[in-house]
């Protein structure tokens, strides 16, 4: 099937050698030849009216019947003379060009030196403000105006990531390394850690489609107010080597408490069996949240951690507003979010389940459950809690990467 971009060269390469009847039917002919769709493509690549081409489209298909009926097909018709058909509507009112960029100029968005730009009015809004300036124009006449003058429909797009750390690179090269050299001996678990999304239990929807008997969508409510069971807080700790991970549905705070008891859920479940005679665990997190680098209970929490488990435990965290670079991201709550789509949340047994299934092609083991604690929000560390952390800074960023080492190691 041709492409709008081979269309499109194609009529331009054909134009100076056809008249008015041989352009209409060239186009008919290829929208023919496309299908169902085809009159909108040509009408796209060539610009010409659909009406025009399904004109186009009847005379072909009356001079092929002729021909099957054993006829001569139609003669060719009169062609326009230069200048002829409906004249332009700026050709009839020479200040509507000028009326329409008066009215989109203060609205205007984009780079001045772009030759794309854009507006905020939709195409009904400037038709009625032209018609009250003694403008007769249709709508469809201003999204052609637009068309001309170089303005197109945009959407919004994530590109600005905000101020970047200067060290922000070097932050990335440094757990790079740290990464690489534990990974390369297999001996010592290498995880990515942080919180999904939270998602409210209920009859509410849920983004995407699933397919079911045609005509009986599942019913939701209409309103997303927090129901009975509240939300969710999915905590997840992702092997990197072993491509396998432990998500813990927490339905209280999302606390440096809940983080660290999901990663000891993690070590109890998963880790000790692979990773028993190790002596230490490192770990990635985002620089905010729950494990944020400048958390106190994250940190005291995992000095309790480090103790129980008679291991050292290492951090680094990503810069800030860089969270999307964490692994966990697209190797595990992608794959969440994919697996759940269009399903709704009825009760915590659904969440858990969904979350468990979840796997891919490359072997993902995901393992979950619910952990109905409570945790304190906003809880305080006293300086003296905080000095009792046996807390080895690294030379790099010490306050993005650091051990934290049992305080038994220490005495």
């Amino acid at each position: 099937m041709k492409t709008e971009a081979q269309l499109r060269q194609q009529y331009h390469r054909l134009l100076p050698s056809l008249d008015e009847r041989g352009r209409r039917e060239w186009a008919a002919s290829e929208a023919m030849t496309l299908g169902r769709g085809g009159i909108a493509l040509v009408h796209r690549a060539c610009g010409m009216s659909r009406n025009t081409i399904a004109r186009g489209i009847r005379e072909i298909t009356a001079n092929e019947a002729a021909v099957a009926r054993g006829e001569r097909p139609s003669g060719p018709r009169l062609i326009r003379q230069p200048g002829g058909g409906r004249r332009r509507a700026t050709d009839n009112d020479p200040a509507l060009l000028s009326s329409l960029e008066s009215l989109i100029e203060p609205t205007t968005r984009g780079d001045p030196q772009s030759p794309l730009r854009w507006t905020l009015k939709s195409l009904r809004v400037l038709a009625a403000e032209l018609e009250r300036l003694g403008h007769a124009i249709s709508y469809r006449t201003v999204g052609r105006l637009l068309k001309r003058l170089g303005y197109s429909l945009q959407a919004n797009r994530k590109t600005i990531e905000g101020n970047q750390h200067p060290d922000r690179d070097e932050q990335f090269r440094y757990i790079a390394r740290q990464s690489r050299m534990r990974l390369k001996t297999g001996l010592v678990p290498v995880l990515s850690v942080d919180t999904k999304k939270k998602e409210l239990v209920g009859p509410y929807k849920n983004v995407g489609a699933e397919y079911r008997p045609a005509g009986t969508p599942q019913k939701v409510k209409v309103h997303d107010f927090i129901g009975p069971l509240g939300k969710v807080n999915p905590y997840g700790v992702y092997d990197i080597g072993d491509d396998s991970a432990w998500v813990s549905v927490g339905v209280s705070a999302d606390t440096g408490e809940f983080a660290v008891e999901s990663v000891r859920r993690w070590w109890e479940q998963l880790g000790l069996e692979r990773y028993d005679d190790c002596d230490e665990i490192f770990i990635t997190a985002d620089g905010g949240g729950s494990n944020s680098h400048r958390g106190r209970l994250w940190k005291l929490e995992l000095q309790g951690l480090a103790d129980e488990l008679g291991k050292a435990i290492t951090v680094c965290h990503f810069p800030p507003g860089t969270s999307k670079w964490n692994r966990i991201e697209h190797r595990l709550f992608s794959v969440i979010t994919r697996n759940w789509r269009g399903k709704v949340l009825h009760d915590y047994a659904t969440v858990v389940s969904l979350i468990g299934a979840a796997k891919t092609d490359a072997g993902l083991e995901v393992h979950c459950a619910l952990d109905e604690n409570v945790y304190e929000k906003a809880r305080k560390i006293s300086d003296a809690e905080m000095a009792s952390i046996n807390l080895h800074r690294h030379r790099f960023h010490g306050d993005w990467n650091y051990t934290i080492k049992p305080r038994a190691l220490a005495a």
